[in-house]
């Protein structure tokens, strides 16, 4: 399964970066929660998202050495729990994959063929280390503290805007976030020893009905790594709902799929 088939799946590429597991405290109104940070002068004004499930529809566009591919997205997710994606063409699915914390599968009906495994596969693949809170927090534009005991830079921008940087292992991890509503503008990760570096936009904010928290409906995502050069992947969602009715997360294969190791 190439990279191209497993960006129409996921919607996104995999970041750069080591593991690390986001921490909020208690809401500070619906919808919204504030990032708990290490004690460092000024404070990070981050605001994360805190629905139970959320269901978006969009499209998403893949363009990996000229080559372009498009396909009708299907995100739903269980917050913290489990990420369903479906992406296909004129009303027949493609690709479906589901992720937990521990287990990553994904179908393709145009081979028939479907993986069922760990996160090793997806940075295998990707040739960087990937985890559920990273997936996460890069599909709904969430922020994600410094590993405890690492304190981050926090730097005051044009128009009140936060950028906030640290490192993680190799990599230098950057966040521009909005005056005001705490959200994600932009997320930077670089890694000069191997020249990889990851740049995502957040876009077309617009407030959850539900919740009234600004929610970027346009995502898009660039990526250059030595060996597969720049690849991008532009998102963009028409429908997004949230709260707390509950959604399905099918996942069956066929008989006569082959499986992949």
């Amino acid at each position: 399964m190439n990279k191209v088939t497993l960006l129409l799946a996921l919607g996104l590429l995999g970041s750069c970066a080591r593991k690390a597991v986001p921490t909020t405290t208690s809401a500070a109104g619906p919808g919204t929660s504030t990032v708990a940070m290490e004690p460092a002068l000024p404070s990070v004004k981050a605001t994360n998202t805190t629905f139970t499930y959320l269901n978006a529809k969009g499209k998403a566009q893949v363009n990996m050495k000229g080559n372009k591919q498009g396909a009708n997205l299907s995100l739903r997710m269980r917050r913290d729990s489990i990420i369903w994606v479906s992406a296909g063409l004129a009303g027949i699915e493609g690709v479906r994959a589901v992720l937990t914390h521990d287990s990553v599968r994904v179908m393709n009906r145009l081979d028939k063929t479907y993986f069922s495994g760990g996160y090793d596969y997806l940075s295998k693949l990707l040739n960087v280390p990937v985890s559920f809170a990273q997936m996460q927090a890069l599909l709904l534009g969430d922020y994600l503290p410094a590993p405890s005991g690492t304190t981050p830079k926090v730097a005051t921008e044009e128009a009140g805007r936060q950028r906030v940087s640290y490192p993680l292992a190799d990599v230098l991890v950057e966040r521009l976030l909005q005056a005001g509503t705490g959200r994600v503008q932009q997320l930077k990760m670089s890694d000069e020893a191997t020249k990889r570096n990851l740049t995502v936009d957040y876009t077309d904010f617009q407030p959850l009905e539900d919740a009234g928290l600004p929610f970027a409906h346009s995502t898009f995502i660039q990526a250059q790594q030595p060996a597969a050069g720049v690849v991008t992947a532009a998102i963009n969602y028409n429908k997004v709902n949230t709260g707390r009715e509950r959604l399905t997360f099918p996942f069956a294969v066929p008989k006569g799929f082959r499986r992949i190791r």
